[in-house]
């Protein structure tokens, strides 16, 4: 398939039109955000990483202690949030200034 000189699409990032020839080079730079835990490691999908902190779940009704081990995050696309999951609690999303790479 080829495109036309005519073709643009909105980047929705910058809020303006642009050639659908760059669409795929400038969504690929916006997708990579950063995640780093509390002392500056970089996180990546399926990380393992300990709780530095006592942490209060709400909606739970549970307290995750400090040293508590979590495995294998997903990255949200948010600079500080991660998805993880754990024991009993479904949909966790942790800040990563909460949580040390393992």
């Amino acid at each position: 398939m080829t495109m036309a000189d005519d073709d643009y699409v909105y980047d929705e990032a910058s809020g303006e039109w642009i050639s659908a020839a760059d669409a795929p080079v400038s969504s690929d730079a916006a997708d990579t955000v950063e995640v780093r835990d509390s002392v500056g490691n970089l996180l990546v999908d399926g990380d393992q990483v300990t709780l530095i902190k006592d942490l209060t779940v709400k909606g739970a009704g549970q307290t995750l202690k400090r040293g508590t081990l979590i495995k294998s995050i997903r990255l949200t696309g948010d600079a500080q949030e991660i998805d993880c999951r754990y024991d009993g609690i479904k949909g966790l999303v942790l800040r990563a200034e909460f949580v040390r790479k393992r």
